[in-house]
């Protein structure tokens, strides 16, 4: 098929769905419970549905009632049986995908199941509502008369048993429909390289000599990668490789530390970036608006979800409740019951609504990525937005990071830890470390609390970490690549310690 003519069917079919996004914007709450009626009238037969006889379930509160909350260690047992080739379980058609994630509080594999169901309807339905989005906010576009240069994660697949896991880029990638594989670079070779390193340079070969439009990835890697390419080309910045580039897809970490380097890497007001919320269990949101720093919750994947607030998180009084009752401003942890068998699933990300219409949504953090040693509550989404304003006084630009608490030893009070590798340090780490504290204490009242005449907590400790030290750690526990990511914020110091030793080497 010719180009253009491509381009114009595929911009027609994408445009036309935003007729349907129209229909869960304008009735969200009875779209939300049709899909929890086709969930659980599909999966009457499972062995699941006849535990908890989802033929005589009426409505959201009787499923309520009836289905627990879990989380993965407590269907673990199952999905293993699932690997084995048991099938009816959770889901009631052949389960042959599970997408692999240690995730990023501990070294145990989650394999999390990927159904037919979830492959179309979620996964690769997203992608094409992420275009159908752009494009009807930027209808100039010339998206499609280039290639988007998708960065995923860098594990072959592996069979046993019957069943297939690896990342799920990789499984994305390996059932891709033909007109994705038509528009992106690297090759399909190339994205499944298991080798970070090597694959770094295979996709700079292969993607220098393709006109790309659209850049697709997570931040922290895109970053290195087009570093790479314009070390590579001896350009000075990407519109001089790519001069149609126009968009930047990103997501999986937050932007905010990030952003400034982008801006001078692609130093162009018209550029636009867009923001995706996905993860191994579906894809959740999607930014729907130009300049926009939240994300429109996407009702019609066949994901139903609910929302437990953290206040009451983990506690005797939790209680999830359905879309349609949440509140903008509070924090929530995010509860799914998908179309792959997940029921109730707790998926360890929290959200604060932004706006219940339509409702949008900010990724706050994670429910186990966060510092509560000392009753501060210190959340992802605190630290993130400290460092984007210390990075602008100081003119400072930060890779990784982690942080975890100095426990309290006798009349030792605690503290907090950081470990960061900047790609330009600050002239004063004093400083930058002084300014952190007061960037900490004004975004977060808990925090400011126990830092009061340093009551309970004294003065955070900052390392300057070695240059690639963080890449060093991912790579001994072979996690390099486009989906791994560095654990921000934990309450252990089991991460961070490794680090402070490497950092000595």
């Amino acid at each position: 098929m010719p180009i253009p003519l491509f381009n114009s069917i595929a911009s027609w079919l994408l445009k036309k769905r935003y007729h349907q996004i129209e229909l869960f914007l304008k009735y969200p709450a009875d779209v939300q419970n049709e899909v929890l009626h086709q969930l659980i009238s599909f999966s009457e037969d499972t062995a699941l549905g006849k535990t908890h006889d989802f033929e005589s379930i009426s409505g959201y509160e009787e499923f309520a009632q009836r289905v627990p909350i879990v989380n993965y260690e407590e269907i673990a047992d199952t999905i293993e049986l699932m690997r084995k080739g048991h099938q009816n379980l959770l889901w009631p058609t052949h389960i042959k995908w599970f997408a692999k994630s240690s995730g990023t509080t501990n070294a145990k594999s989650k394999f999390i199941p990927v159904s037919t169901e979830a492959l179309e309807d979620c996964h690769y339905k997203s992608s094409k509502d992420l275009l159908c989005l752009y494009l009807n906010n930027n209808e100039d576009s010339q998206l499609f008369k280039g290639k988007s240069l998708r960065l995923g994660g860098s594990k072959e697949l592996y069979e046993e048993n019957g069943s297939v896991f690896g990342d799920l880029s990789a499984i994305l990638i390996d059932n891709m429909p033909l007109w994705a594989e038509f528009s992106s670079t690297p090759s399909n070779k190339v994205s499944l390289m298991g080798e970070w390193e090597t694959k770094l340079t295979a996709i700079i070969e292969e993607s220098i000599q393709e006109n790309v439009t659209s850049l697709a990835g997570v931040p922290s890697w895109m970053l290195v990668l087009l570093n790479e390419v314009l070390e590579t080309t001896g350009k000075n910045h990407l519109f001089e490789v790519w001069e149609n580039l126009e968009v930047y897809f990103h997501g999986g970490v937050s932007f905010a530390p990030y952003k400034e380097q982008y801006q001078k890497l692609l130093p162009r007001n018209r550029f636009n970036y867009y923001e995706i919320y996905n993860a191994s269990e579906g894809f959740f949101g999607i930014q729907d608006r130009n300049n926009a720093d939240d994300l429109l919750l996407m009702l019609d994947y066949g994901i139903f979800y609910e929302f437990i607030p953290m206040d009451s998180y983990g506690k005797d009084t939790q209680k999830a409740i359905p879309l349609w009752e949440v509140e903008t401003g509070v924090n929530y942890a995010m509860v799914i019951t998908t179309n792959a068998g997940l029921w109730r699933y707790k998926i360890g990300d929290t959200v604060r609504f932004t706006s219940t219409n339509p409702y949008r949504i900010r990724i706050t953090g994670r429910t186990k990525h966060h510092i509560n040693a000392f009753g501060e509550e210190l959340i992802i989404e605190n630290a993130e937005e400290a460092l984007k304003k210390i990075c602008k006084k100081t003119d400072a630009e930060i890779m990784d990071y982690t942080a975890a608490p100095i426990f309290m030893n006798g009349s030792e009070k605690g503290g907090h830890e950081w470990i960061i590798e900047f790609r330009k340090p600050p002239e004063d780490i004093d400083y930058f470390t002084e300014f952190l504290d007061n960037a900490l204490k004004s975004l977060n009242s808990d925090y400011e609390a126990k830092r009061y005449n340093n009551i309970t907590l004294k003065m955070p400790k900052v390392h300057v970490a070695r240059k690639n030290l963080f890449h060093d750690w991912l790579k001994s526990k072979d996690k390099l690549g486009g989906q791994h990511k560095i654990p921000r914020l934990s309450n252990e110091r089991g991460c961070l310690e490794e680090l402070l030793k490497m950092n000595q080497n």
